[in-house]
């Protein structure tokens, strides 16, 4: 087991800033995917089916993220297309995946879907989440159910990770 501690990577959100105002973000690169996930939810044949999912992706990510003091993983909806799509276009390699017992699925007490199963994968071992997902109620559940130190570090949808949020893991992570 490695002595650092997990960086949890959601997609939409962190990287791909889907809620962007601008039609172009700075060092961003649009992209056409078509994830499962995605394309099950479109009707086949459309337009939308056949052209992909718009996706925005800095590519300096990859190795911004690969040089923070973490082990990475995925946690997205993307699970292992992460690898195939995501990772290549940001110079990330193949990394761990959370998968999903259920993709949104509804929780009794009103956690965040991903909250219970990232618990459960992370096995007690410190980590830094990044969601745009993210509520308080989650940071407080974590806090009570996780024994070890964890950051849950809620990301704009209309930002991604920015460099105020990689100064913030850093620090977390050399605090440790």
């Amino acid at each position: 087991m490695t002595a650092r501690p997990l960086l949890l990577l959601d997609v939409d959100g962190p990287l791909n800033p889907y809620a962007a105002r601008l039609p172009r973000l700075r060092g961003y690169a649009a992209h056409r995917f078509h994830p499962v996930n995605w394309l099950s939810r479109q009707t086949p044949g459309s337009r939308r089916h056949r052209r992909g999912l718009r996706v925005v992706l800095n590519p300096s990510h990859g190795p911004r993220l690969t040089g923070l003091p973490f082990e990475l993983a995925w946690a997205t909806t993307w699970m292992h297309q992460a690898n195939d799509m995501i990772g290549p276009a940001i110079g990330l390699p193949t990394l761990p995946v959370i998968e999903w017992p259920e993709l949104f699925a509804h929780d009794p007490d009103g956690l965040y879907w991903k909250t219970r199963p990232l618990l459960d994968w992370a096995k007690g071992r410190p980590f830094a989440w990044v969601d745009d997902m993210i509520t308080d109620l989650d940071t407080r559940h974590v806090a009570t159910h996780h024994d070890a130190p964890a950051l849950l570090l809620r990301i704009h949808p209309r930002h991604g990770l920015r460099e105020r949020d990689f100064a913030t893991l850093t620090r977390w992570a050399e605090a440790l």
